[in-house]
């Protein structure tokens, strides 16, 4: 063990975790309803991935949001830490707004103004991350990748479907 390593916070790694899949599980309830019935109607681009791969990729994406989150976190609570989690905050009540303005409100035009501002606080978020632990930062890279493809799958159903 070197001179600086910390104990791991089992239960707060799990509450960071937890309350990231929260807001996929608050997104899944306007979700699952819609995609056998609205969604499945929808005219989708040629590079629209099966529905079922959403449901993993997005589980291992809240899962990667917890562990960055956890990793700031641990670094103490001084002002640039607690600024860094209320940005992490605000992309998750944006990301689960964008399942209730899409598949619940089944809205796509207004869903990519969500989906845009998602991807800005996102981008704020990996940076304010980075400066704290760059792990955390990294661990968001995928997430922002997914997001970057999602807002371009957005666009071109709400261009194919106007």
């Amino acid at each position: 063990m070197g001179m600086a390593e910390k104990k791991l916070d089992i239960p707060m790694l799990l509450a960071f975790v937890l309350v990231s899949e929260l807001a996929g599980i608050v997104g899944s309830f306007f979700t699952f309803s819609n995609i056998p019935t609205w969604y499945a109607t929808l005219e989708k681009p040629t590079f629209s991935p099966p529905s079922w791969v959403f449901g993993p990729v997005w589980t291992l994406l809240y899962l990667l949001m917890g562990v960055a989150a956890y990793l700031v976190w641990e670094k103490g609570l001084e002002k640039k830490v607690k600024k860094a989690l209320r940005i992490f905050g605000a992309q998750l009540v944006v990301n689960a707004l964008w399942s209730i303005v899409f598949f619940g409100m089944q809205n796509p035009m207004a869903a990519f103004f969500v989906i845009i501002v998602l991807w800005a606080l996102i981008i704020e978020n990996i940076r304010e991350f980075y400066h704290i632990s760059k792990w955390a930062g990294l661990a968001l890279i995928p997430y922002i990748l997914w997001v970057s493809f999602a807002a371009i799958l957005n666009f071109a159903i709400w261009m194919l479907n106007a």
